[in-house]
């Protein structure tokens, strides 16, 4: 079992910016995909973005592409979503999730999932 534990969602004002780190304690996170996922009311979870094992390669989801950064801190052994320009349509639960072994755009994909953080963007 790999824990996961998102934090740094809040609220901010349109066109506002916020950074959520993602750790997995007793992990090598560089060893593992990591990636985030947002769920916003009435709606199904979605990709964000992920960060390839080893290598750090990064992917998006279009609505957030120019705009969100996953990044990964070896040293702190953290995974970062910097979220920039936000927009309401960005409020959701923001997950961060793990694998071993594969990352994707799919959620049923990922076998670790963190608790939740909320991120609100008001107009």
């Amino acid at each position: 079992q790999v824990q996961v534990v998102e934090s740094g969602g809040g609220l901010v004002q349109t066109g506002g910016s916020l950074r959520l780190s993602c750790v997995a304690p007793g992990r090598t996170i560089s060893s593992m995909f990591m990636g985030w996922f947002r769920q916003a009311p009435g709606k199904e979870r979605e990709f964000v973005a992920y960060i390839i094992r080893g290598a750090g390669t990064a992917y998006y989801a279009d609505p957030v592409k120019g705009r969100f950064t996953i990044s990964r801190d070896n040293a702190k052994n953290t995974v970062y979503l910097q979220m920039n320009s936000l927009k309401p349509e960005d409020t959701a639960i923001y997950y961060c999730a793990a694998d071993l072994r594969m990352g994707s755009g799919q959620r049923d994909t990922w076998n670790y999932w963190g608790q939740g953080t909320q991120v609100t963007v008001s107009s």
